[in-house]
């Protein structure tokens, strides 16, 4: 256990974020003096109000009470083990994620880390451990003030924009090699475990990769990842980006995540077959759980009006939860490995999504096919795209399918749920009242 007295004091902090996830990922939470954090991990003083979990990303909340419409407070406790300095302020500063409890001790069963922490306890009653590594594809762009003009790659060390393909391009990343030297040493500095940084297949479009281990503690990472990099932009004077589908000729960006499991007592890995090459059952059922409730689960895997748009066929992203060895175009790919590192690639989730709520999602689903014993459809060759689109197509249906989904609600908590639909419909619901450029180019003299 670290003693954050003695961390903070021998780094001379004289400020710290005591923050969390929203529902929508945002980073909430208090900044005070170093001395006034000590006090209040004393007297247990440090506080917000309960319905920051219910904010939609507009700033917005839902017309139902889905909580006590009192709106009363709940006690951030700081979790020690995520302690680390903010390297972009000049000033000695720490942050750290706190966990949200209520007065009587009770944690706060709508909080994101919560619900992730839920799931993976159902894992550690059966004495599996889970274990993920979170892939996060971005797009850096020009800054853009205004958000009627769309968005465009920006000017790197050439002096000219990125137009063509550049997949794994070395020299299309080395473009911006001053913006990835801050992120590389500020990561370092957080103690961030980020392996590589590939070109993707959009203009300016890269994707960080994380090594594989805690599925709360991937989830911190790449919470924290993610103000990270957009610090790092900003210095650079450009934007960093993790909408789904933010430049309407560019691929999507996605949040696959490589997802394991060992014996907690051993730590054999229970996906390996007896046979090199062999899946067990509980990877099959594994499999068969991400297959039946991947669809239901998608608020939490594409949870914006923007999500769907990534998810079309023929586009690097795909539209259904087939499976397959080695292969990019299904939901759910199985890369080739030795035994002890079997794993199944969720490639649904997309770079927008709550990284908590991601990983609760995908272990959610893997777990219900393993504790209902579910048989998985047979592996296909060949593309995916060729098949029937089965994830839901629009943010409604997506909603309409948890709504429904009576396992799902008692493995994320149904109180949870009722909040999630209820910050996602009214987001929805924001969303309809706009009136899009396209609907002005197409319609205004056309109809």
């Amino acid at each position: 256990m670290i003693d954050l007295e003695a961390w903070l004091e021998e780094r001379r902090i004289t400020e710290v974020e005591c923050i969390l996830a929203d529902i929508n990922g945002v980073a909430r939470g208090k900044i005070l003096p170093g001395y006034k954090f000590l006090k209040s991990l004393v007297d247990d003083s440090l506080r917000l109000p309960e319905s920051i979990f219910i904010q939609t990303v507009t700033g917005d909340y839902p017309e139902e009470n889905v909580i006590d419409p009192t709106d009363r407070d709940v006690r951030l406790r700081a979790d020690a083990s995520t302690v680390r300095l903010v390297p972009w302020y000049a000033e000695p500063t720490a942050q750290v994620i706190a966990d949200a409890h209520h007065h009587n001790g009770s944690p706060v069963d709508i909080s994101c880390r919560h619900v992730l922490q839920r799931v993976v306890e159902l894992y550690r009653a059966r004495g599996w451990k889970p274990t993920v590594a979170p892939e996060l594809e971005f797009f850096l762009t020009k800054i853009n003030p205004d958000p009627d003009y769309p968005l465009e790659p920006p000017v790197g060390r050439s002096r000219r924009a990125e137009t063509g393909r550049q997949s794994y391009g070395i020299d299309a990343v080395n473009e911006f090699d001053p913006v990835f030297e801050d992120v590389y040493d500020w990561c370092e500095a957080q103690a961030l475990d980020v392996d590589t940084l590939t070109h993707e297949a959009g203009a300016a479009q890269m994707e960080i990769n994380f090594n594989h281990g805690d599925p709360v503690a991937l989830a911190d990472q790449a919470f924290l990842f993610k103000r990270t990099l957009r610090q790092a932009a900003l210095k650079h004077d450009i934007y960093a980006t993790f909408m789904a589908k933010p430049m309407e000729r560019e691929p999507g960006s996605s949040m696959h995540v490589h997802l394991s499991l060992y014996d907690a007592e051993n730590g054999r890995n229970l996906f390996a077959g007896e046979e090199m090459g062999a899946y067990s059952p509980l990877f099959l059922s594994f499999i068969a759980g991400l297959q039946k409730f991947l669809p239901q689960a998608m608020p939490l895997l594409a949870p914006n009006v923007n999500s769907y748009r990534r998810l079309r066929r023929w586009s690097t992203a795909p539209i259904n939860v087939h499976w397959g060895w080695e292969n990019r175009t299904v939901g759910l790919r199985v890369p080739a490995s030795m035994p002890e590192q079997r794993r199944v690639e969720n490639r649904v989730a997309g770079a927008d999504a709550n990284p908590y709520l991601a990983i609760a999602a995908s272990l959610a689903c893997g777990y219900l096919g393993m504790v209902e014993e579910l048989d998985p459809t047979d592996p296909i060759t060949g593309t995916a795209y060729r098949l029937a689109q089965t994830l839901p197509q629009q943010l409604p249906d997506g909603l309409r399918k948890l709504a429904s989904s009576a396992p799902l609600k008692e493995v994320l908590g149904d109180k949870f749920v009722k909040v999630l639909l209820a910050v996602k419909q009214a987001e929805h619901d924001a969303y309809q009242s706009v009136i899009s450029s396209w609907e002005r180019e197409h319609l205004l003299l056309n109809v």
